[in-house]
């Protein structure tokens, strides 16, 4: 026997076949396509794919067709490249919030939720801030809004389907989908909050060197009584725009390094 065969657990390694192959395809494939690429009976896959549905790694498309979700994506974030971002983003995150005299946070999507991963407190007295580790809506905030922005189509269907798994149930109208379109083209999310009022949330997109959003970084602008206090809605758009590119820059530069 050969030595590497000696510890083997078939059902894991059928399990990291069909999530490999189905990592190679697009649009998915059915269960007869599966055993077919992977030369084994179709029933024997019965089973490893409803639970790798139900625990959210393969979701089931229309007319049967297999496809892998975000899980696996969501799962690497969660250690040291998120750590790795966060601390990277910290100092421009200070300085942000020095020259915009409000809070930032960071934000990425993991399994289904949007979640904050580094959070920078306004310099003064006012200011929003998040609790790290808060799982936010992806529907209403500005950093949800990014995050499905600048996802690609395929990436934007399971985000949401994902979302709504963990979420409420929701009707999205084209209108929303128009609404994406809109922020990806001007490059950032201007909205008021749908949790506190008189707040607007300000949201901009940190992008890897292949385009992809990474991560959402947003303002929750507050309108000081004093005018002189802070930059306006407007000029503080500009040091969000500013901060996101010199982040990209840097992430991007990161990613390659690490290639």
């Amino acid at each position: 026997m050969d030595i590497d065969d000696r510890y083997r657990a078939p059902a894991l390694d059928k399990g990291l076949d069909i999530l490999e192959l189905l990592a190679t395809v697009d649009g998915g494939l059915t269960q007869a396509e599966i055993s077919k690429h992977l030369d084994r009976n179709p029933n024997s896959f019965y089973r490893m794919l409803d639970r790798l549905v139900k625990r959210g790694y393969v979701t089931k498309l229309d007319g049967d067709r297999y496809s892998l979700t975000l899980k696996l994506f969501g799962l690497g974030q969660l250690h040291a490249p998120v750590r790795r971002l966060a601390s990277f983003a910290m100092p421009y995150m200070r300085d942000l919030a020095q020259g915009s005299k409000q809070a930032n946070q960071l934000a990425v999507f993991d399994r289904g939720s949007v979640v904050v991963i580094a959070q920078q407190e306004a310099p003064d007295y006012w200011g929003i801030s998040i609790r790290v580790g808060s799982h936010i809506s992806m529907f209403d905030t500005g950093s949800g809004h990014i995050l499905l922005a600048f996802s690609s189509p395929e990436e934007r269907e399971m985000m949401i389907a994902a979302h709504i798994k963990n979420d409420e149930k929701v009707q999205l109208g084209q209108s929303f989908y128009d609404r994406l379109d809109q922020i990806r083209e001007r490059g950032y999310e201007m909205m008021p909050s749908a949790q506190m009022a008189g707040v607007y949330n300000l949201s901009a997109p940190i992008l890897g060197s292949d385009g992809t959003c990474i991560a959402a970084l947003t303002i929750p602008y507050v309108t000081l009584v004093n005018s002189s206090s802070g930059p306006d809605i407007t000029q503080t758009i500009t040091l969000l725009q500013k901060t996101v590119k010199d982040l990209s820059k840097l992430v991007g530069a990161d990613i390659a390094g690490t290639e």
